[in-house]
């Protein structure tokens, strides 16, 4: 009974995570790699063992890092300001509290908005808001794909 409640747990954490890869309040690729370690822990890392909880980490990592940079990348790339920067990190806060489309769409206003009020121009924030909101989800999908990968390799683990 023991080791089953362990492997709801297990699909649980990884559920969650896939969740959290969208919603910003959870950290997903953590929950993910947290219930595929638990996962091996388990099995006594019969089945996943070191390669693969190594690849995962890495996955893992590179997922936590690209969903920081990707955003700053594309905001950097058309000469955002440090205003549109906070712009469009109080926005993403901000749209935590509107659901889906407030977590997909402030981080633009704000990104825009800090802009506009950085250089009054705008066009020049329209554009920044745009370059920003793309490297956010250019970021989310790739932190997406790379939880699904962790969680195939894992899957593939325990079944081969």
């Amino acid at each position: 009974m023991e080791v089953t409640l362990l492997w709801i747990l297990c699909a649980a954490l990884i559920v969650a995570g896939l969740a959290g890869t969208v919603l910003p309040v959870l950290p997903g690729t953590v929950l993910v790699w947290a219930g595929i370690v638990l996962g091996a822990w388990i099995d006594d890392f019969q089945r996943v063992g070191t390669t693969t909880l190594v690849v995962v980490t890495v996955l893992a990592a590179l997922a936590w890092v690209l969903d920081y940079v990707a955003g700053l990348l594309g905001a950097r790339r058309a000469g955002a300001s440090r205003q549109a920067l906070v712009g469009a990190a109080i926005g993403t806060v901000a749209g935590l509290f509107m659901g889906v489309v407030g977590v997909l769409f402030m981080p633009l206003v704000g990104a825009a908005l800090g802009e506009y009020l950085a250089q009054k121009d705008q066009h020049r924030a329209v554009r920044v808001g745009v370059a920003t909101w793309l490297g956010i989800m250019l970021g989310l999908l790739a932190k997406v794909v790379l939880a699904f990968i962790m969680v195939g390799l894992f899957v593939a683990a325990l079944l081969i």
